[in-house]
């Protein structure tokens, strides 16, 4: 009877600890939760960087949290990233057939030696068209422009760290005039430092 009384209590104990031991637990998780923090017992992070499409750093841990690289923030309290300008512009006729996005032979070796030269840290090729065509047609051309532009630059190494497809909705000049519908086809490299 003895040993009887002595298993029972034991379990009793035993489950009582680990009841104590669970909400302990589950105080200690809500409070991090309060304080904005995040503790993982038994896990190992995994941090990862990236460059989002303005040139910004951020860092990302597994659990979904995430911070900017940069320190620096300007009035309104968005940081400050990497500066990005436009570096290059170049004009879609000298490049594309017209209603393609296959570069030329010429337009290849310029795009080439342009991203061998250029001391930028990473690049974002925006293209652009007149307003000839559809919305729509002129988005998906813009698109596969500087995709095709992109493209290049990673073949002699060059890192894109995004591109972009405006079509006809980032006019430099009127599409008024054949001159200024010229002016509108392009693809602006903006370089990253």
């Amino acid at each position: 009877m003895a040993k009887m009384i002595s298993k029972t209590f034991r379990t009793a104990f035993v489950c009582a600890l680990v009841s104590a031991l669970s909400i302990a637990g589950s105080t200690q998780s809500a409070l991090a939760q309060q304080a904005g923090q995040s503790t993982v017992i038994g896990e190992r992070y995994v941090p990862t960087i990236w460059i989002d499409p303005d040139g910004c750093e951020h860092w990302v841990m597994d659990d979904g949290a995430e911070g900017y690289m940069s320190p620096h923030t300007n009035r309104q309290g968005i940081p400050v990233c990497h500066r990005g300008d436009v570096c290059g512009v170049m004009n879609t006729d000298q490049l594309f057939a017209t209603d393609s996005y296959r570069i030329n032979a010429s337009g290849r070796q310029r795009l080439q030696q342009f991203f061998q030269q250029s001391q930028a840290r990473a690049y974002i090729i925006a293209g652009h068209t007149d307003s000839r065509a559809s919305d729509a047609y002129n988005m998906r051309l813009s698109y596969n422009r500087a995709n095709s532009v992109a493209g290049v630059a990673a073949g002699v190494g060059a890192k894109v760290v995004d591109v972009r497809g405006y079509g006809e909705r980032v006019p430099k000049a009127s599409n008024g005039t054949a001159a200024g519908m010229q002016q509108n086809r392009r693809v602006e490299i903006i370089c990253i430092r």
